[in-house]
């Protein structure tokens, strides 16, 4: 069977490793290689699995066409830790009609990535 794993290339492995792991929780699963300097790192967050490779040539003024939706407990908690991990809130969370709510921000690399949680009713 087929699966998916989203990838996220950067120049800055370290700082992006450090965003995903202090403000979301991601946990290291891999490292590639196990010494020396890092191309690779695969992460877990929840149920999902993602990674970063270490590339010096990844342009980061080209426009994102894909972001990474993740699932969390308390945006309006979270929203004010973002920056100082070294994101940007792109604005304030909106309740959708759909039951969620959803902020929107950059990871320091400049991707998108849409924080959600349900809406308790």
């Amino acid at each position: 069977m087929p699966t998916v794993q989203a990838i996220i290339s950067t120049p800055a492995i370290d700082r992006q490793l450090a965003f995903y792991q202090g403000l979301l929780g991601a946990v290291e699963t891999t490292r590639f290689p196990a010494d020396g300097p890092v191309f690779f790192v695969g992460l877990k967050l929840g149920d999902s699995e993602f990674g970063l490779v270490s590339e010096a040539g990844t342009d980061l003024s080209a426009p994102s066409r894909t972001l990474l939706s993740i699932e969390v407990g308390d945006i309006d908690g979270l929203l004010p830790r973002v920056e100082a991990a070294g994101g940007r809130v792109l604005g304030p969370p909106n309740d959708m009609p759909w039951g969620h709510r959803v902020a929107h921000v950059h990871d320091p690399d400049g991707n998108m990535v849409n924080l959600t949680s349900v809406i308790d009713r």
